[in-house]
């Protein structure tokens, strides 16, 4: 089976088609149709294709299924003896996006 390593959000994704992945948020509404960057084709036929950085001409389609928030994760700084403790929350935002097309 054919998959694609995408960047987004300054991360990298191993996609397939028909596949769904979360990616850092998109500026986009659901339902609409985003193209991301291609780094590198693989599983065809012939040898995969690497780009430097991008592959030419290669393009994933993708439809933006929904956006949310992750879990709570808790950053929680001390310095033992000094007074000093700082306590934060953060929730990382994130778009599901379903994989339409490669190539």
């Amino acid at each position: 089976m054919s998959y694609a390593i995408i960047r987004t959000g300054g991360k990298q994704f191993r996609v397939e088609e028909g596949a769904s992945v979360r990616v850092p948020s998109i500026n986009k509404q659901a339902g609409e149709t985003v193209e991301l960057d291609v780094l590198m084709l693989a599983g065809g036929e012939g040898e995969p294709q690497t780009g430097a950085p991008l592959v030419e001409g290669a393009r994933v389609a993708a439809t933006v299924v929904d956006h949310g928030r992750d879990d709570k994760i808790i950053v929680f700084k001390k310095k033992r003896r000094k007074h000093y403790k700082r306590k934060q929350g953060h929730r990382q935002g994130y778009t599901t996006l379903k994989i339409d097309s490669i190539g």
